[in-house]
């Protein structure tokens, strides 16, 4: 099981910021979350059928898996017990969202 401590999304024009913080991803979760997203916010289907897929736990009725451009990795934090320097690093392309 991972924890999504937080989600974020923001709107600028044509462009959307998804911000995703958790203790842990699994291959393609964010990717499966944001297909859902657009699958919902596209009308395909209304917001309360991403809990249903949720609890139906059949990866076939979910929406297609997003494309990864676009998607990236700005960072990662470690609990503080490892003593790890920090990996966040700004974003090396211009962007219109506050981070």
């Amino acid at each position: 099981m991972k924890t999504i401590a937080s989600a974020r999304i923001e709107v600028a024009g044509d462009a959307m910021c998804f911000e995703f913080s958790a203790d842990a991803y699994l291959h393609h979760m964010i990717r499966n979350i944001i297909g859902a997203l657009v699958h919902v916010g596209a009308g395909k289907a209304p917001p309360p059928w991403i809990g249903e897929v949720l609890a139906g736990r059949d990866r076939a009725r979910a929406a297609p898996t997003f494309a990864a451009d676009g998607l990236y990795l700005t960072g990662v934090d470690y609990p503080p017990l490892f003593t790890l320097p920090s990996t966040r690093r700004p974003l090396a392309f211009p962007h219109p969202f506050p981070l």
